[in-house]
C-alpha cells in the first residue's frame, strides 16, 4: 500500500469550485460549535429540565414501577419533546449572524476572480495542502491594502483545515511564512483549532472586533510581528 504524500501547493484555476466550497464550509462551521455551547450552557439545561418536568407532570408520564423496567422509561419522551424546540430556537438565533458573516466572506473581492486577485503581488497567494489525491486543506493570504505590489504586512483572509487533519497539526504548517514582517489574522472562539494555532505561533491580540451568537462570543484580530516569530516545531 502506497503511503499518501502531503504537499502544500499554489492555487490552480481548476481548484476554483473546491476552494469556494471550503471557504463557505469554514464560514458555517462555527454554527455547530455555537449551538453545542448553547445546548450545554447551565441556563439552557435548567430551562430544558424545568419545561420537561412541567410537560411530564401535565401528561402524567412519571415512572410507573407497576410496568416493570419499561415503566421507568416513561419520562424520556417528555424530555425529548422539550429538547427539540429548544434546539430549534438555539439554531435559529445563532444561524442568522453566522450566515450573514458567511455571505460577507463569499462576496469579498478576492473571491470574484481568485487567480487574478492573488496574482497582483508576487508574495501573495492561495496555498492548498493536499494529502494524496484529496483536496483537504486551504489557506490563502494577501498582502494588506495595496492595489498592486508587495507589502511587509500579510493578512490571512481565509484559513481552514478539515477536522480529520487537525490533530496532526497541519494548521501550524500552513501558518509558517518566513518572508513577511507582520501577519494579521481574525480569531474566533468558535474556531478553537485555528485560535490555538495562532496563539502557539506567537500571534498576540491586537484588538477585539465584533460579537456573534446567542452568548455573544467575542471575535478578535491577532497579529504576529517578525521580531516575535516563533515557528512551531
Amino acid at each position: 500500500m502506497v503511503t499518501p504524500v502531503a504537499r502544500i501547493r499554489a492555487f490552480q484555476p481548476s481548484d476554483d469550485k473546491d476552494v469556494r466550497f471550503i471557504v463557505g464550509k469554514a464560514a458555517m462551521e462555527p454554527l455547530a460549535v455555537a449551538n453545542m455551547k448553547v445546548y450545554m450552557h447551565p441556563v439552557t439545561l435548567a430551562i430544558w429540565g424545568g419545561l420537561s418536568c412541567i410537560f411530564i407532570q401535565y401528561m402524567q408520564w412519571w415512572p410507573h414501577p407497576d410496568y416493570g423496567i419499561l415503566g421507568y422509561l416513561l419520562p424520556l419522551p417528555g424530555f425529548a419533546s422539550m429538547a427539540v424546540p429548544l434546539m430549534f430556537l438555539c439554531d435559529w438565533f445563532n444561524r442568522h449572524p453566522i450566515e450573514e458573516q458567511m455571505q460577507q466572506v463569499l462576496h469579498r473581492p478576492d473571491l470574484v476572480n481568485i487567480a487574478a486577485w492573488y496574482a497582483r503581488s508576487p508574495s501573495s497567494g492561495v496555498w492548498i495542502l493536499e494529502f494524496g489525491d484529496k483536496f483537504s486543506l486551504a489557506k490563502r493570504g494577501k498582502k494588506a491594502e495595496f492595489p498592486k505590489g508587495t507589502s511587509y504586512t500579510a493578512v490571512v483572509r481565509h484559513f481552514y483545515v478539515d477536522e480529520a487533519y487537525r490533530p496532526a497539526g497541519a494548521q501550524h504548517d500552513l501558518l509558517l511564512d518566513p518572508t513577511v514582517q507582520e501577519v494579521k489574522c481574525d480569531d474566533s472562539p468558535l474556531r478553537k483549532y485555528a485560535g490555538d494555532a495562532l496563539r502557539k505561533a506567537g500571534f498576540e491580540l491586537e484588538w477585539k472586533t465584533d460579537k456573534i451568537g446567542m452568548l455573544g462570543w467575542q471575535n478578535s484580530l491577532r497579529t504576529l510581528n517578525r521580531s516575535k516569530w516563533t515557528p512551531v516545531a
